[in-house]
C-alpha cells in the first residue's frame, strides 16, 4: 500500500503539479560515442530504503527490449503501466537526452535517489548505470556513468 501511495504521489507531481509543490527539474544524459544501436534508458526513483517509488521517464519506444533494462524490471515486476504516456525514442551514441519533468519538493534533500538503467541491443545490459541521490546541492553536479552514459545531472 505504501509504494501505491508513493508512486501516486509521485505521479501526481508529474501530472498536476498545480495540487503538489512541484519544481521543473532538467535531467540531461549524454551518451558515450559506444558504436552501436540506440540505448533504452529508464529513469526512476527509490526511497532511501531502495524500494522502488516511481518511473520518471523511459527512453525506447519497443516494450520487448524492457526486460533488458533489468533493475527497472525487477522493481517493476515489468509493469507497462508504469511508464504509460511517459516515454521517448532510444538515445543514439554520443547523443544528448534532455528533458524537463515537474518533480515534487519532497524529492529533494529526503532520502530519494535517482536511478537511470541502460541497455543497447546486442551489448552489455548496464543495470543502476547511474544512481544520484536527489538534493538540492547536488543540481549542476556531472556524474559519469558506468558504461554507455558519459555524463548525467540535474538542474532545477
Amino acid at each position: 500500500m505504501k509504494t501505491i501511495l508513493a508512486a501516486l504521489a509521485l505521479s501526481t507531481a508529474l501530472v498536476l503539479p498545480g495540487l503538489a509543490l512541484a519544481r521543473p527539474v532538467t535531467l540531461t544524459t549524454t551518451l558515450n560515442n559506444y558504436g552501436g544501436n540506440g540505448a533504452y534508458l529508464a529513469f526512476y526513483v527509490s526511497d532511501a530504503s531502495g524500494a522502488y517509488m516511481g518511473s520518471l521517464w523511459m527512453a525506447g519506444g519497443k516494450s520487448k527490449y524492457y526486460g533488458h533494462l533489468t533493475d527497472w524490471h525487477r522493481v517493476t515486476a515489468g509493469d507497462l503501466s508504469q511508464i504509460n504516456g511517459i516515454t521517448g525514442a532510444s538515445v543514439g551514441a554520443g547523443r544528448r537526452l534532455e528533458i524537463t519533468l515537474d518533480l515534487a519538493d519532497a524529492l529533494f534533500d529526503a532520502g530519494y535517489t535517482l536511478h537511470i538503467d541502460a541497455a543497447v541491443e546486442d551489448m552489455r545490459e548496464s543495470p543502476n548505470e547511474v544512481a544520484v541521490p536527489l538534493t538540492t546541492d547536488g543540481a549542476g553536479n556531472s556524474v559519469r556513468g558506468r558504461r554507455y552514459i558519459a555524463d548525467f545531472n540535474y538542474s532545477m
